[in-house]
């Protein structure tokens, strides 16, 4: 009988997946679920703040991804019942799988923060990114020099610092009577991260006038203003809030290992039920004493080897460890990017020129790995 494998997600970890599951499984019924019929590349959609065109450029249909053999689904998950080995969506339909990779990705974590979800816009999606666009368009068409537009962005890691730069290149280009604040509860902004990184990236963003705000976490948020612990309310009239990442409540019921949501995964990528296996930002893998990141690069990674993985499962052959290698940290301010510690090169923390391209390069490289040479072309000079 044909094995059924499922994968659900079509983010990097899915979309990476797919094909090295076609080149691993030949014998195996292959299906892909998602709740959009495209891949999108979600490290660039920052860019639709600024030009909602370049959605188009972005967004890779999954039929260029995928092969025929290779059945595709368009719906939401809602439910991961391991014990029946079924996956349910939100119209009803029940996949049954023989094994399952879960890479659903992630929601946004709220922390309890009263009134932070109701009245803030996220940057998950597209959706996310055109709203942002709308809204801080809307903001600026009512402001005046007097009394300018107030946009505030919670969370100064790599979501939060990419939206500021591009509603400060929004600013810029129509000349709007806009301010920007980027808001961060820890003492630095992107915590945790080289001081020699943080400090680029904090010039970049002064230079392009965006206020820092930081040492202070938010308490409340009402449909005008942000309260924080210690300082003054902040009113605003576009709240973004990028602030941390939590599972997706389509896996509170799946009778597997979790943490707050995500689902816990060995380093071979396979979970406490040796039916399920998980990568990307839906899961925690094991990596020794921290697990991997929740980033891109570490679910194009993962994917390259977990088609592998499922495939030695299936055949009951011992399954690939699978080890994290950080090639460095690049980060766009607008027009202007950062990189740092990126492998081969022999400055730690550069920018301009040398650190704009070489961002655009792995955006268009990822594009041409899943669609093709031309779509990446295309693409370039929107990146």
């Amino acid at each position: 009988m044909t094995e059924q494998v499922v994968v659900l997600g079509a983010g990097y970890a899915g979309a990476g997946a797919i094909p090295e599951l076609e080149n691993e499984l030949s014998d195996a019924q292959i299906t892909w679920i998602s709740d959009t019929d495209y891949h999108l590349v979600l490290h660039e959609s920052h860019r639709v703040i600024r030009d909602p065109s370049v959605r188009d450029h972005i967004s890779i249909p999954v039929e260029e991804i995928k092969s025929p053999a290779t059945r595709f689904i368009e719906g939401a998950v809602t439910d991961l019942d391991t014990d029946e080995r079924v996956v349910s969506l939100a119209d009803g339909t029940e996949i049954d799988y023989d094994y399952v990779l879960v890479a659903l990705g992630s929601d946004t974590a709220y922390y309890g923060i009263p009134g932070l979800e109701e009245h803030s816009l996220t940057l998950k999606n597209l959706d996310d990114a055109l709203a942002i666009h709308d809204d801080v368009k809307t903001a600026a068409r009512e402001a005046t020099r007097e009394e300018p537009a107030r946009i505030a962005i919670g969370g100064a890691g790599l979501s939060g610092i990419q939206a500021a730069g591009e509603v400060a290149e929004f600013r810029d280009k129509h000349n709007a009577p806009i301010e920007i604040s980027l808001i961060e509860a820890l003492p630095e902004i992107m915590p945790g991260q080289d001081p020699e990184l943080q400090g680029a990236v904090k010039k970049r963003l002064l230079d392009a006038d965006i206020e820092i705000l930081t040492d202070d976490p938010i308490t409340e948020a009402d449909e005008e203003a942000i309260q924080f612990d210690e300082g003054e309310p902040l009113n605003y009239n576009v709240f973004v809030w990028t602030g941390g990442i939590t599972g997706r409540t389509a896996l509170e019921n799946a009778n597997v290992e979790k943490e707050h949501n995500r689902i816990v995964a060995e380093s071979t990528f396979q979970t406490d039920d040796e039916r399920v296996f998980a990568i990307g930002d839906s899961a925690i893998v094991d990596q020794g004493e921290s697990p991997a990141p929740p980033t891109a690069q570490a679910a194009w990674q993962a994917a390259e080897l977990v088609g592998e993985n499922i495939a030695r499962a299936s055949e009951g052959r011992p399954l690939k460890t699978w080890t994290y290698e950080d090639k460095g940290t690049l980060i766009s301010i607008g027009d202007r990017a950062v990189a740092h510690n990126v492998q081969a090169m022999p400055i730690n923390t550069f920018g301009w020129i040398g650190a704009e391209t070489l961002k655009k390069a792995v955006a268009a490289r990822w594009i041409k790995d899943v669609s093709s040479v031309k779509r990446a072309q295309r693409a370039w000079k929107f990146l």
